[in-house]
């Protein structure tokens, strides 16, 4: 009996100092914004469909774990394309991507951990070069950028789609033409400005005298109404309403009905 109960205790001690010693190879910490794949090395090779949440997880000896960070990740780049006209364009621009979080497995399978410099980067040169190229320098300075960028990321986002990679973003920070051309470029946009200016001037001015004439048309046409509708009674009838009027003010004065010119009353002062 007591040599059962030291053989148990030996092999529990032994069982003990291979889990310390192993306890590395055995388990695996995933930490925040990761997610784990396994190459089971006896039984099937790389598990593609089955992705490891983050945590702590247990594994045999023999098996290996491959990481992927997968919360968005952003990077710079800089590079000289060539715009319609053949002139050379220096573009500085960011781009922001992550891998598609259930599909780590076949990523991991078919491009790797280097997934960016393999893919994500020659697809970003080449649908940058691809569309810049459509475009005038002008254009891309100014007015046509950000459809530039929309049009950058639908070509680049379709191509890491098909390689389990997400794009989030394209952005273009700076535009550097040659001097030369700038100058140009700020000549032409100005030349354009003051054009507009001066178009804008024009409406103005034709629609105040489109205003005038409108104003000057209505007095007109009242005018005549009013001319057409004043007899010479009327006339009359409106004088001896005014002189009526004046009569009763507090000034000494002597008004003769029908005395005045035209039949009109006859206003005489004392003074």
């Amino acid at each position: 009996m007591e040599k059962k109960r030291t053989t148990a205790l030996l092999l529990i001690g032994v069982a003990i100092l291979a889990t310390v010693v192993l306890w590395s190879s055995i388990s695996y910490t995933i930490n925040t914004g990761e997610k784990g794949v396994i190459f089971r090395t006896f039984s099937g090779g790389l598990d593609k469909e089955k992705v490891y949440p983050q945590g702590f997880h247990l594994k045999w000896p023999w098996d290996k774990v491959f990481v992927y960070d997968v919360k968005i990740m952003e990077a710079n780049g800089s590079m000289e394309v060539l715009s319609k006209n053949g002139l050379t364009i220096s573009v500085d621009m960011s781009y922001r991507y992550k891998p598609m979080d259930e599909k780590i497995g076949f990523l991991h399978d078919a491009i790797g951990a280097s997934y960016h410099d393999r893919i994500i980067l020659p697809e970003i040169r080449s649908a940058t070069r691809k569309v810049i190229g459509k475009y005038l320098p002008e254009e891309l300075y100014s007015t046509k950028r950000e459809a530039i960028q929309d049009e950058i990321f639908l070509q680049t986002a379709k191509a890491l789609n098909s390689n389990y990679l997400l794009l989030d973003a394209v952005l273009i920070r700076e535009v550097t033409l040659p001097e030369k051309i700038q100058a140009a470029i700020g000549r032409k946009l100005e030349q354009e400005q003051l054009s507009l200016e001066y178009e804008f001037k024009l409406e103005s001015a034709r629609k105040e005298a489109d205003r005038q004439r409108i104003e000057a048309k209505g007095k007109a046409e009242a005018n005549s109404i009013i001319s057409a509708s004043l007899t010479d009674k009327i006339l009359v009838e409106k004088g001896i309403e005014a002189t009526l009027k004046l009569a009763e003010s507090d000034n000494a004065k002597v008004v003769v009905v029908g005395s005045g010119k035209d039949g009109l009353p006859l206003i005489l002062g004392n003074n």
